[in-house]
C-alpha cells in the first residue's frame, strides 16, 4: 500500500535544524490485512483533518488493515507538527503500534515510529527504528531518509553524510535530495548546498516540494545574508502553497532582516497563531521588543511565556524539550534552567547546535571560560551561521581574546548582518565598545 503522497514532507519542528521527514512511496510487501480504500492523496494534497477523519471511519470497517493504522500514525505527527500540538503523539504512538501488532516488523510502521521517536526529539531511538525497517525493505524512502535525519542530530556527520550518499543510490529524489544537501551546509560547502538544492526544485513535482524545497534555499539564502534571494525562494514556495508555513515564517525573517520590521511582525503573528512553537515565538517577541513601542515589551513577554507553556506540553507527551528550553531561556527565562537544559542536551549528543547551545547557555551563567571550547566546536564543521559566531564572538571578548572575539563578532555582521533583532544589535554594541 503506498503510503503518505510525496507533497507530504513530514516537517519536524526541530530547533537548529531543517528536518525533514520525507515521504514515503515504499510499496513493502503485505504480511497482514493490508488496503487501498483509503486513497492516500487525500493526506498528500488535501485537508490533513478530513484525511484523518477518513482513515480513522476506514479502520472502524477495517480495522486490520495495518497500512491504514501506519498511516494514520504518520498523519497524527504531521498533524501535531502542522498544529503545534505534541498532544497528537499519544494518538500516534498507539496507532503505530496497532499496526505493529497485526503486522510485526512492518517497515511501513516501523518507519512511522522512526519519525515519531524523531518528533519527539529522541534520535537514538529514531537510528534504531529506520534502522529496523531498513532490513525490512532497504529502498524505503521515509526510513533511508529518517537514518540521515537521526546521524545529523546525533552527531555523526560523517556517517550521516555516507547514509545520504547511500539513499540517493537508492532512492534519489526531493526527500533525498534535501537531505544530501543539509549534510554539505552543515559541512560548509553552500554551493553544493544550493546546487543539490536548485536540482531538487527542478524535479519537484507537486506543488507541496516546490514549497518545501523552495522555502529550503530561502533558509539558505537567509543563513548567507542574502535576503532578495531568500525572499525570491519564498514567494515561489508561498505560489505553490499559499498557507506554508516554514516559507510564511521565513519571509517574515528576511523582512525584519530587510528593515521590514512591521511587515515581519504582521506575518509572524499570523505564524504563531497557527504554528505555536518555540521558535516563531521567539523571533516574533524580539521583534517586538526591537520595535520598542508603547506596549512592546508587555507583547514580547506574553511571547516569551507562550514558549514556557509549549515546552510543558511537550514534556508531558513525551517530547525532549532541552533544547528548547536552552535556547529560549538563556535570554529570555531563567538562566539556571537554561544551562541545566543544555548540560542535559549535551550529554545525549553532540552536535554544532548542541555545542552552541551550551557554550551560551554557561556564558549568560557567567562561565565563560567553559563556555568557550564549546563555542569552538559549534564553529569547527565550517557550518556557516551568524549566530553561532555571534555567541562565539562574545564568549571570546568575555576571556580576554579581544582579537578572536572582533573578528567572530565582524564576521557574523558579515556574513548575516540581520540574524536577530536584537543579537545583531548587541553584536554591533560589543565591537564598538571593543574598539
Amino acid at each position: 500500500m503506498q503510503l503518505l503522497g510525496s507533497a507530504v514532507l513530514l516537517a519536524i519542528a526541530l530547533t537548529g535544524g531543517a528536518i525533514a521527514v520525507g515521504a514515503a512511496r515504499d510499496g513493502g510487501p503485505a504480511v497482514a490485512a493490508a488496503s487501498s480504500a483509503v486513497d492516500p492523496g487525500v493526506l498528500a494534497g488535501g485537508n490533513l483533518d478530513t484525511g484523518i477523519a477518513a482513515l480513522q471511519a476506514h479502520l472502524r470497517s477495517q480495522p486490520r488493515d495495518f497500512g491504514s493504522w501506519a498511516t494514520l500514525g504518520l498523519a497524527y505527527v504531521e498533524q501535531a507538527r502542522t498544529k503545534g500540538d505534541p498532544a497528537r503523539y499519544p494518538q500516534a504512538e498507539k496507532a503505530l503500534k496497532r499496526s505493529l501488532e497485526l503486522a510485526p516488523g512492518n517497515d511501513q510502521a516501523l518507519a512511522g515510529r522512526a519519525a515519531l521517536a524523531a518528533a519527539r526529539h529522541d534520535f537514538k531511538d529514531a537510528l534504531t527504528y529506520a534502522d529496523q525497517a531498513l532490513k525490512q525493505n532497504p529502498y524505503s524512502e521515509r526510513a533511508l531518509s529518517l537514518r540521515v535525519d537521526a546521524l545529523v542530530e546525533l552527531g555523526r556527520y560523517a556517517e550521516a553524510s555516507r547514509a545520504a550518499g547511500t539513499a540517493d543510490t537508492r532512492k534519489p529524489g526531493v526527500p533525498v535530495f534535501t537531505r544530501y544537501a543539509y549534510v554539505h551546509e552543515l559541512r560548509g560547502d553552500v554551493p553544493t548546498a544550493r546546487r543539490v538544492l536548485e536540482q531538487a526544485l527542478d524535479v519537484a513535482a507537486s506543488p507541496g516540494d516546490v514549497a518545501y524545497v523552495s522555502a529550503q534555499l530561502g533558509q539558505l539564502a537567509w543563513n548567507q545574508g542574502d535576503y532578495k534571494a531568500a525572499l525570491g525562494y519564498y514567494a515561489r514556495a508561498l505560489a505553490a502553497d499559499e498557507n506554508y508555513l516554514p516559507a510564511l515564517e521565513g519571509r517574515a525573517r528576511a523582512q525584519a532582516a530587510s528593515g521590514r520590521r512591521d511587515e515581519a511582525i504582521k506575518g509572524l503573528e499570523t505564524v504563531v497563531s497557527r504554528y505555536p512553537l518555540p521558535g516563531p515565538l521567539v523571533e516574533l517577541g524580539e521583534l517586538y521588543e526591537a520595535r520598542g513601542a508603547a506596549g512592546d515589551r508587555a507583547r514580547a513577554r506574553d511571547q516569551y511565556a507562550l514558549v514556557d507553556a509549549w515546552i510543558a506540553l511537550a514534556r508531558a507527551n513525551g517530547v525532549n524539550a532541552d533544547l528548547d528550553t536552552a535556547l529560549a531561556a538563556a535570554d529570555h527565562g531563567d538562566k539556571a534552567s537554561a544551562l541545566r537544559a543544555a548540560r542535559a542536551e549535551w550529554a545525549r549528543r553532540h552536535t554544532v547546535h548542541t555545542a552552541d547551545a551550551l557554550a551560551w547557555a554557561l556564558h549568560v551563567n557567567g562561565h565563560d571560560e567553559e563556555a568557550l571550547p564549546y563555542a569552538r566546536r559549534a564553529t569547527a564543521t565550517g557550518y556557516r551561521n551568524a549566530a553561532f559566531l555571534y555567541h562565539r564572538g562574545m564568549i571570546e571578548l568575555a576571556t580576554g581574546h579581544e582579537k578572536d572575539g572582533r573578528a567572530s563578532l565582524k564576521a557574523a555582521l558579515t556574513l548575516n548582518p540581520g540574524f536577530s533583532p536584537l543579537g545583531a544589535a548587541k553584536a554591533r554594541k560589543a565591537l564598538e565598545a571593543a574598539k
